[in-house]
């Protein structure tokens, strides 16, 4: 079976092959299929922006799509960036660049405030019509700086139990995070609709 994922972010598609490919499922970017269109997000949650993405690549390409939306929500922003995440502050607008402009504005935050989450939806639409969707969280806390050259995005300023998520290897970080949590119950429920 061949899933092609509905992002042309090469570090969403790592995660995607790391947890689907042990499965005996084919993943392949969007590039790799060739399938060439810019999915406008207008959705007003995560779970609406996925399925426009998965929508769009499958009828487009005739596939199996999933995609994924997600975005960090910091309660000291009242749940910002949220579904702006990868646009907050400018799509060119560096991550590095970012997380300093958060860390600045978080300066004065005591740490019982800095709370924060990181929300995923996916969805994957069939050919046939049949939709599959799911969610994951992470919880956890923003840093007072940016820590660890793994992962990518906000990860270097989102701590999880003293860590930030760019100081855990891929293998932890798909077992606690946001995007590793959904994927695992889409897994689940991949199962039970191919039975």
């Amino acid at each position: 079976m061949k899933f092609v994922i509905a992002t042309h972010n090469n570090h969403k598609v790592a995660e995607f092959k790391r947890i689907l490919e042990p499965l005996g499922v084919e993943v392949v970017s969007q590039k790799e299929a060739g399938i060439d269109v810019e999915v406008v997000e207008t959705g007003t949650t995560f779970a609406e922006n996925a399925k426009l993405k998965a929508e769009s690549v499958s009828h487009v390409g005739n596939c199996v799509a999933i995609a994924d939306d997600s975005g960090i929500c910091i309660d000291a922003f009242d749940g910002g960036p949220g579904i702006y995440s990868s646009r907050f502050l400018g799509e060119d607008t560096p991550y590095t660049e970012k997380n300093a402009i958060i860390l600045d504005r978080l300066k004065d935050v005591p740490d019982e405030k800095r709370t924060a989450r990181y929300v995923c939806a996916i969805c994957c639409i069939f050919p046939n019509g049949d939709v599959i969707e799911t969610e994951g969280r992470c919880e956890g806390k923003m840093g007072y700086e940016s820590k660890g050259g793994n992962g990518f995005g906000y990860d270097p300023i989102f701590m999880v139990d003293d860590r930030s998520l760019a100081e855990i290897s891929d293998a932890e970080k798909d077992e606690i995070s946001h995007r590793g949590v959904a994927l695992k119950r889409f897994v689940e429920e991949l199962k039970s609709y191919l039975k």
